[in-house]
């Protein structure tokens, strides 16, 4: 499995108010929820996220309140992976659950910058930049959660789907 985008890259203590504002959560649809991704940190995020792009950040990515809201509305906008030095540990499960694909890697959160062009293998944890020519080594997704996110989340990977 692999992931390749540009990244939008941000700093430690992104919480999930700002990676979905609270005044939003009154929607539960994917669709609906992307529309207001990242707003409160962002503006431009939405204008301009396309397919398959990656987010990077720093420490303590998605700490906050445990809402699955906002690896959804990550998702949903079309982010193909989150690159973080550390996450908080719900969004961690929460991503994992509903199938959004997370990497820890603090030599490639502190090595990648905004605009520069991605690919992650998860089979086997290389992240490499291809704007700079360089390579980091994350933590590979052990098989079984690899068989969640390719089946787009915990409920339906249990499902069979």
């Amino acid at each position: 499995m692999k992931a390749s985008g540009m990244v939008f890259k941000y700093g430690d203590n992104v919480d999930t108010d700002v990676i979905i504002p609270a005044r939003y959560l009154n929607s539960s649809n994917p669709a609906e929820l992307a529309t207001h991704c990242m707003e409160d940190i962002d503006k431009e995020f939405v204008k301009k996220v396309n397919k398959g792009d990656i987010i990077v950040a720093e420490k303590n990515f998605g700490c906050g309140s445990s809402r699955e809201h906002a690896p959804i509305a990550i998702k949903a906008a079309g982010v193909s992976c989150v690159i973080a030095e550390t996450f908080a540990r719900i969004f961690y499960r929460n991503a994992i659950n509903i199938g959004l694909p997370i990497i820890e890697c603090p030599d490639a959160s502190r090595g990648i910058e905004a605009g520069d062009e991605v690919e992650v293998d998860f089979d086997s944890g290389i992240i490499t930049n291809k704007t700079k020519g360089t390579s980091f080594k994350g933590q590979a997704f052990p098989e079984f959660m690899q068989k969640i996110i390719r089946a787009e989340g915990l409920v339906n990977y249990i499902n069979g789907k």
